[in-house]
Order: C-alpha cells, then structure tokens, then sequence
C-alpha cells in the first residue's frame, strides 16, 4: 500500500535552499506576483478578500516550512500509531484515514486498558496531523513558496508486525526515550520552565532512563498465544501491555510540544493571516494533549524488566508502599490534568492557569532537540553517516527562530 505520508513529502524543497538562495530576500515579501497560473492567483484574491494581506515576510515563511515539516513528522509518527491501533470501526461514521488501521487487535485492546476509546482517538489524532500539513503545504504553495520536502528521509523500518505496510517512514517509534516532565509542570504551582525553573520530575522515570518501543516491534512482541481478548476483562501479556503504556505517555509528550510551540512561534510572525493560522492550528494541539493527558494517567501499574509504570491514581486509602504526602499526590494524581495555576511572567503577580512553556527564544530549536532526545530520529545514517535530516530541521528551526515581528 502507498505511504499515507508521501503526498506530504514530496514537496520540491530541500535544506535552506529556498530562503538562503534569494527566492525571499531579506525584507522582502512573496506575493501574487510569485504565483504561476490563474488558478492560483484567483485563489490568492480570495484569501485576500477574506482579510489575507497575500505578503509574507522571510520570517512568516520560515516559520511556516518549520511547522509543515514538523507536522509531516508528527503525521507520520500518527500513522504508525494507527496503522497498528488506531480503530476499524467507527459505527456508521466512516474511517477517514486512507490507510489500514488497526491492523494489531491484541495492541488496539492493550491500549484500551488505558482508555476503551484509544483506537478511535488515535485515529482522530492522526487525521487531524495528515490535515496540519497537507494544509500548511498548500498554503505555502498557494503562497509561491516551496514547502519542505523530505521524502528521501522516508527510510527508516517500520513495525514488522504482520501485514504492516513495509515502506519507509520518517520516524522511529521503537527506540524511545520519553520525557514525561510534563506530567509534574503542569501540576507544579509554583514552577515554569519560562521563569528558569527545571525541577520537574518524570512521572514514569524509568522511560526516561533507557529506549522503550510504543510500538510492537514484531509478532514476537505481540505474543498472541499469551493473549485472550474474549475473556472478560481481556488478557494481554505484560510486555504488550508496557508498550501500550510507553505510547499512552508517548502522545502526551508529542502534544503537549506541539501545544507550547505554536504559541511560542506566534509571537514572532508578522503577517496578521499567518497569526490566524498559528492561532487556529495551536489550540488543537492543546485538545490532542488534554485528551491524552487524561488517558496516560489509567496506564496498567506493571514492571517488565527495567520498564515500571508505578500506580498514578492515588486511591483513598492509598495502596501498600504508596506514599502518603499530599505533595505527592498533588503532583502525580492521576485525575488532576487541567493546568495548576502558576507564576507567568513575574513571580510578583498572582498565579495563573497557562500552557507552560511559551519562552519564544530558540523555541523551534528547542522542538527539534526535545524530539531528537527522544530518540524519533534514531536510525537517520546512511553508511554509517548522518543523512542530514536532523540537519535540515535544525537549519529550518534556525531560521524559524530568527523571524522578528
């Protein structure tokens, strides 16, 4: 079957080349002038008449290619998600993926120990990434500008599992290091990474101390004959169930990234349609986040071999060994998920319930190495070299990171 992502890929564009070889010069601005065709001039005029100004600055282009590749990674670390677990059946409203989903029964019900609708939000998620970027490419088109295209990086190997799609992928979902700070941030009311603060501890530590895959590497992983889902609960092997588990926290750490960047980024565009855009597409991300915040906290206490997910739900009495600080619990609790007010700004004014972090300073930069930490990108070589995709994100967050209002 076709890479879902492809159409997103193949966008004529690679490294800096269209900012850095004089298509949009230092001050300058891309227009109609730059659009071939009446088909396209016409669709200009109506973005104009609906309030487009129809100018980009070099910084509102940069900052738009920036987010069109990173939404073509998130799209592409979707599919993978859905592919595998994402739902087959969504009553008389029909899939809207143009590729199999759910193709691991056993994996789809392993994450329905976290949430009994996880299949359908995978999907949902997924639909809304291919549409991020397949809109913010043609936008830039629409514009004159070439969005980014990062098809020859579409090698790495996907999941083994039976009848998944072995063409190449951009992402690497089965060599994770997942950062789950952001669990603890948005419980903390006295701490935000904006005013310096770092001390924000992993809810699942052990994620973030050595790779875990959020994926079923392979029937092996899968282990269908340790598994029964037609007993009533089902039975899933642990290991299955500790992957299910690393991609409940895996999605919170994507979108909540995506919940700060966009904000972030904001601050630095200049055209106000491109504001709108930033502005429209960001709180989405915060709706992806909010969901999968809510659903990590149900993740099956478990230990498999290094891998444990410690019990997050703090019931009343709380169980043997479960600490009994309420600082504690405030930070962990599992039910707690709206955004603890916070100092914003100064910490002479009152707390305030936000999205944390919103720090525009090197904000592309910073995505790019919170997703290389990761381990998204582990496996970019060819020959033992770098391929230069994490040098080409780097290059476009740069030049993210440069726009000025």
């Amino acid at each position: 079957m076709e890479n879902p992502v492809r159409p997103l890929l193949s966008k004529s564009s690679n490294r800096r080349s269209f900012l850095k070889n004089g298509a949009v010069a230092a001050g300058a601005t891309v227009g109609a002038s730059l659009l071939a065709g009446a088909p396209a001039s016409f669709a200009l005029a109506r973005l104009e008449d609906e309030g487009g100004s129809g100018e980009l600055t070099r910084g509102d282009v940069a900052i738009l290619r920036f987010l069109q590749a990173l939404e073509t990674i998130e799209a592409d670390l979707w599919t993978q998600y859905a592919e595998l677990g994402g739902a087959t059946n969504q009553n008389l409203s029909p899939i809207d993926l143009p590729f199999t989903t759910g193709i691991s029964p056993d994996y789809a019900v392993a994450l329905q120990f976290l949430d009994g609708d996880m299949p359908q939000y995978i999907a949902d998620n997924t639909d809304d990434e291919l549409s991020h970027a397949a809109w913010l490419a043609a936008f830039l088109e629409l514009k004159g500008v070439e969005p980014v295209d990062l098809t020859k990086f579409a090698h790495l190997a996907p999941s083994k599992v039976t009848g998944v799609p072995q063409h190449g992928r951009l992402t690497n979902l089965k060599q994770l290091t997942v950062d789950t700070s952001w669990w603890t941030r948005y419980r903390s009311a006295t701490l935000n990474p904006d005013l310096g603060d770092t001390n924000f501890p992993n809810a699942v530590p052990d994620l973030a101390k050595a790779p875990h895959s959020a994926i079923p590497r392979d029937d092996n992983d899968i282990d269908a004959a340790a598994n029964n889902l037609n007993a009533n609960p089902p039975v899933i092997n642990t290991h299955l169930q500790a992957i299910a588990n690393t991609a409940g926290f895996h999605f919170g750490f994507i979108e909540q990234g995506g919940s700060s960047l966009y904000p972030s980024l904001a601050q630095r565009v200049h055209s106000a349609e491109v504001l709108r855009i930033l502005l429209s597409i960001g709180p989405t991300e915060t709706s992806h986040f909010q969901t999968w915040h809510d659903k990590a906290g149900n993740a099956p206490t478990l230990t498999d071999g290094n891998l444990t997910f410690p019990n997050l739900s703090f019931p009343i009495p709380p169980t043997p060994g479960q600490s009994t600080d309420p600082n504690v619990a405030d930070a962990l609790q599992s039910n707690l998920i709206m955004p603890e007010p916070t100092f914003f700004l100064s910490r002479k004014l009152p707390t305030i319930s936000i999205i944390r972090p919103t720090e525009t300073v090197n904000a592309a930069k910073g995505a790019v190495k919170a997703l290389m930490d990761d381990g998204l990108f582990i496996g970019h070589t060819v020959n033992g070299k770098s391929d230069g995709f994490v040098e080409l994100l780097q290059d476009l967050a740069e030049d993210a990171d440069e726009a000025r209002r």
